[in-house]
C-alpha cells in the first residue's frame, strides 16, 4: 500500500500478542514461587494481526468493530501506551488521547488540585494550567465543586473534568475512544462541538464509537475490525454498510488481507 508523505499516522503490518496465564494465581508469593519453579504456563492471544492503514493530516478516521475486535488495543498502540509485537507505527505530531477519562486522577484531592496534576501529566506547566483553569472548570460545569475531593464526585463528573483537561489544548492528533457519553445530552453536544472545532482547525482525529450516526457525521474513511483483523476499509459509507450486515462481515473475513490494499 502506498503511504503519502503528508500522512499524520502510518500503521504498517502491526500485530499485537498478549500472554494469557492458564493458571489462577492467588497472590504475589504464589506467582514468584511458580515463576521460580517454571510452573507458570501461558497461552498466546493475538489481539491484532497484520494491521495496515494511514491517516492523512486533517482527516477524521474511524475505527469500527464489535466489542473485543481490537479497537482499543489499536488506539493504545498508536498513543504509545503499548509497543507492537511486530510491525511499525509512525506518528507525526503531538497526540492527545481521550482513552480513559479521569485516568491518573487522585480521588483524595480536589478538582482544582487534579487539574494541575493532570496537566503536568500532559506536559503542561503550572503557569499554563493556571491560564486554562477557568476555561476547564467552566466547560466541565464544576464551579460549585472545584474544591471538593473527587471521591465525592459521580463518575460522570469525573469524566467531564477529564474531558475538559484533555481538550484544554489543541493537539495535532486527537484520539477518541468511546468517551462521548460523559454526561447528559447537552454536555455531550458540547463535547462534540469542541471536537469538531479542533477538527475544523486542522487537528487529525482517530475515532472509535458504537454511535453509527456520529461516526458517519464526523469521519470520511474508516476500517472495520473483526477478531483483530481488518475485514474492510475505505469510504465511511461503504464501511458502515458492511458493519450493519453481519453476513457480509463474515464473508469478508476470509479476504481480510486483500482489503488492506484498498485503504490508501
Amino acid at each position: 500500500m502506498e503511504i503519502l508523505e503528508k500522512s499524520a499516522i502510518e500503521v504498517k503490518n502491526v500485530s499485537m500478542m498478549f500472554n494469557l496465564s492458564k493458571d489462577k494465581v492467588s497472590g504475589l508469593k504464589e506467582y514468584i514461587v511458580k515463576s521460580l519453579k517454571r510452573q507458570l504456563f501461558y497461552e498466546k492471544f493475538w489481539a491484532l494481526r497484520d494491521i495496515s492503514f494511514d491517516v492523512k493530516r486533517g482527516e477524521v478516521f474511524g475505527i469500527m468493530g464489535l466489542n473485543g475486535a481490537g479497537k482499543s488495543t489499536l488506539l493504545k498502540l498508536i498513543a504509545g501506551v503499548f509497543k507492537p509485537t511486530s510491525g511499525s507505527i509512525t506518528v507525526r505530531g503531538e497526540i492527545s488521547p481521550l482513552l480513559e477519562l479521569g485516568a491518573g486522577f487522585d480521588v483524595e484531592v480536589s478538582a482544582r488540585e487534579n487539574i494541575y496534576m493532570n496537566g503536568a501529566m500532559y506536559g503542561h506547566s503550572k503557569k499554563y494550567m493556571a491560564q486554562k483553569y477557568d476555561e476547564i472548570i467552566d466547560f466541565a460545569e464544576l464551579w460549585e465543586f472545584e474544591d471538593v475531593a473527587l471521591k465525592n464526585f459521580s463518575s460522570g463528573m469525573v469524566a467531564r473534568l477529564g474531558f475538559a483537561v484533555a481538550t484544554s489544548v489543541k493537539p495535532d492528533i486527537l484520539i477518541v475512544d468511546e468517551i462521548l457519553g460523559v454526561g447528559d445530552y447537552k454536555f455531550m453536544a458540547k463535547c462534540i462541538e469542541r471536537i469538531e472545532g479542533m477538527i475544523s482547525g486542522g487537528t487529525t482525529a482517530l475515532m472509535v464509537t458504537h454511535d453509527i450516526e456520529l461516526i458517519k457525521r464526523m469521519c470520511s474513511r474508516a476500517i472495520l475490525l473483526e477478531r483483530g483483523k481488518v475485514i474492510c476499509g475505505g469510504d465511511m459509507k461503504d464501511v458502515v454498510a458492511v458493519y450493519g450486515d453481519p453476513g457480509v462481515c463474515a464473508g469478508l473475513e476470509a479476504g481480510a488481507d486483500d482489503s488492506q490494499a484498498k485503504l490508501s
